[in-house]
């Protein structure tokens, strides 16, 4: 029964010796192992890691990427416009020995650092821009410039920001109105110079039709002009062809003189006709030879 005791405490010690000696490192961390407060050694990728037992401590540190969200804050422009900052962080460990000899591992105090550095820089960068420059670079520009800056402030720290941007960038309540106002009064503005810019060149093309059009009615009314002449004078020409002897040029003459009688006998009303006595018709109805 003594000997099964013994066993027992034995087989218990070797496995709390076992355990006391080994440590697992995961795919997601980093491991940081010390002796006596003093870090020794440090493991990146994942396996089991030996210690030596009660004399060497582990300590895990997330070494995937983490996100922290800051509180809204007052911001001034450069043209003294006041503003409501965002941001949110993307930040992650990336020297472990910075990080536990610095923040002792502290996961929260790694956070206040960040938010301290992104806020601070924020406020720098907004600051030294317009309204108008902000909505020029706002996006990944601006976030750009952001996480740029404040990887200065915390890069002794043994963390490193990987992205910092702002979610929204917002008027504060009390002049929201007044800056709505204004931009609707701007772009109102706007909406009428290219209206008038519009009415303008569309007067323009009118004009350059009308005169178009009057050109090309004034070409064809010469030109009508002309073939009419010429018509008329190609009817003179047949004439003369037909009627060159004198009695055809009678015929003629007594041909319009039928036509006139005809004419003026025509309609309702009076057709009392008035004769020379020695005109043709009156010779001919009278046949007077």
């Amino acid at each position: 029964m003594k000997r099964v005791v013994i066993l027992i405490a034995a087989l218990v010690i070797a496995i709390g010796a076992w355990f006391s000696s080994t440590y697992y490192v995961a795919q997601d961390e980093y491991a940081v192992v010390t002796r006596f407060g003093k870090i020794v050694a440090t493991a990146d990728t994942p396996g089991l890691r030996f210690k030596i037992p009660f004399i060497q401590s582990v300590t895990t540190v997330p070494k995937s990427l983490q996100i922290y969200d800051i509180s809204p804050s007052d911001v001034i422009t450069k043209d003294k416009k006041s503003m409501i900052a965002d941001d949110y962080i993307l930040w992650k460990v990336s020297d472990p020995i910075k990080f536990m000899q610095t923040l002792n591992g502290s996961i929260s105090g790694a956070q206040d650092r960040a938010g301290v550095a992104v806020y601070n820089s924020t406020k720098t960068i907004i600051s030294s821009l317009s309204q108008d420059g902000i909505i020029d670079v706002r996006g990944d520009k601006l976030t750009a410039m952001i996480t740029e800056d404040s990887n200065a402030d915390v890069g002794g720290y043994g963390i490193t920001i990987v992205k910092a941007a702002i979610k929204s960038l917002d008027l504060p309540d009390d002049n929201k109105q007044a800056v709505y106002d204004r931009m609707i009064s701007e772009r109102s503005n706007i909406a009428a110079a290219y209206k008038a810019q519009g009415n303008a060149e569309a007067q323009k093309i009118q004009n350059e039709t009308d005169r178009d059009v009057s050109i090309k009615k004034s070409d064809a009314k010469k030109k009508a002009a002309i073939l009419e002449a010429e018509g008329e004078e190609q009817y003179m020409k047949t004439l003369q062809s037909v009627y060159n002897t004198q009695e055809k040029a009678e015929f003629y003459n007594y041909k319009r003189s039928l036509d006139a009688l005809k004419k003026s006998l025509s309609g309702k009303a009076d057709k009392t006709i008035i004769l020379d006595k020695d005109s043709e018709l009156v010779r001919v109805l009278y046949g007077v030879k």
